[in-house]
């Protein structure tokens, strides 16, 4: 294949049998470090930049995909980026975010407690939370809170109180004890509640 006036082999480096030569066509090779391109040059400041440049886009979509793949059906969109280019042209994400939908199940506080939960722990799912992650999930523990103190007032509203609770189960002890102690036939009745 012919580019730029210089042939290049299709097998590349693995196919050299001697420094310099291609097995398949016995012409001499591209140099992969070429001291005359500071991108291929490991000692020059534009390599450094464009290493550090593609370790934080792989870096940044890692970040944003385990958001993803741990916010499930709470995610609202695809993951957006901030990008920046590099010495070589190419634009490199340093910055990402995904939408999720942060709101409360309303009349539902069962289903707002799973759901808080689910988005604390997309927000916390990367290995090195940022910032703004930490403060989602806290707003969601917050939510999540108060949400089970609403499910635990909508159960106190439809429970008995205890006393009656004790009562009723009282009663009913008592009615156990007086089936077991009545006589089988007979006139005689045992009412043991006043």
């Amino acid at each position: 294949m012919l580019v730029g006036g210089k042939n290049l082999s299709l097998l590349g480096r693995s196919a050299m049998a001697t420094p310099g030569v291609s097995r398949v066509t016995d012409r001499p090779q591209l140099d992969p470090v070429d001291p005359t391109d500071p991108l291929k040059d490991p000692t020059s400041a534009e390599y450094r930049e464009l290493e550090q440049l593609q370790r934080r886009d792989r870096e940044v979509r890692q970040h944003e995909q385990a958001h993803i793949a741990a916010g499930g059906g709470h995610v609202s969109g695809a993951a957006s980026f901030t990008y920046e280019t590099g010495p070589d042209g190419r634009r490199y994400a340093v910055g990402g975010e995904v939408p999720i939908d942060t709101s409360e199940v309303a009349g539902d506080p069962e289903a707002t407690i799973r759901k808080m939960q689910a988005i604390r722990s997309a927000a916390t799912a990367p290995s090195e939370p940022s910032a703004q992650d930490r403060q989602v999930a806290a707003e969601a523990a917050r939510r999540e809170m108060a949400a089970q103190i609403e499910l635990r007032e909508q159960q106190r509203d439809t429970e008995p109180p205890a006393d009656l609770r004790r009562t009723r189960d009282a009663l009913a002890s008592y009615q156990g004890v007086a089936a077991a102690v009545a006589p089988r036939h007979g006139d005689t009745h045992l009412d043991l509640i006043a």
